[in-house]
């Protein structure tokens, strides 16, 4: 199986999560929101869907929920 052109990596230390689209690094995102404005920018469709979907975004160490907000 390929892997989905969205990847959510683990939390960090400083709590952000690292994003790639298409293999590229596109930032680090401390939030959902943060993830959806990748998703947006990329031109990737219905980024408010996406979010649930595996063919998607992989997202590992945890799902779209799990950020670490304590800063």
């Amino acid at each position: 199986m390929d892997e989905p052109p969205v990847v959510v990596l683990p939390l960090s230390p400083d709590g952000g999560r690292l994003v790639t689209i298409r293999g590229e690094s596109v930032g680090t995102a401390y939030n959902l929101f943060d993830v959806m404005e990748f998703l947006r920018r990329a031109g990737l469709p219905d980024e408010d869907k996406a979010i649930d979907d595996p063919e998607l975004i992989e997202w590992r160490g945890g799902g779209p929920y799990d950020w670490n907000n304590t800063a």
